[in-house]
């Protein structure tokens, strides 16, 4: 029999280390630090979805800012998604999801007339609901 405090102990260790990272009251996440576009899907491996090729570039020009973005599709409730980064990542979810995609997309465009990430948070809600 294990005392809570070493089942915690576990539980802590096999979660992701951006598991306990915070996420703001609106919902949205922080960015991670340092965090990069490395795990995001190539587009080798996006041979059964050519059409999402683009915006899984996308997101690899600006992972900063897709970090810092709650996904709006529902699939943020899951606890292996962190931000709208994590759907571009690992499975690639947002091969499929038409939300995932259009939010990167609308996320991307906002970057480049040089909105904040607080005016892209505000954008993506009002267009994907939040």
């Amino acid at each position: 029999m294990q005392t809570r405090r070493t089942f915690l102990a576990v539980l802590a260790g096999a979660l992701p280390v951006w598991a306990g990272a915070p996420r703001r009251r609106d919902g949205h996440p922080e960015p991670r630090p340092g965090i990069d576009a490395s795990r995001v899907l190539p587009a080798s491996r996006l041979g059964d979805h050519p059409d999402a090729i683009a915006v899984f570039d996308m997101v690899r020009d600006i992972p900063q800012v897709v970090d810092g973005i709650r996904c709006q599709c529902g699939c943020s409730d899951t606890p292996d998604k962190y931000s709208l980064l994590s759907c571009f990542e690992g499975t690639g979810m947002a091969r499929r999801c038409e939300g995932c995609k259009g939010q990167a997309r609308l996320a991307h465009r906002l970057h480049a007339d040089g909105k904040t990430l607080a005016e892209i948070r505000v954008a993506i809600e009002r267009e994907f609901g939040g």
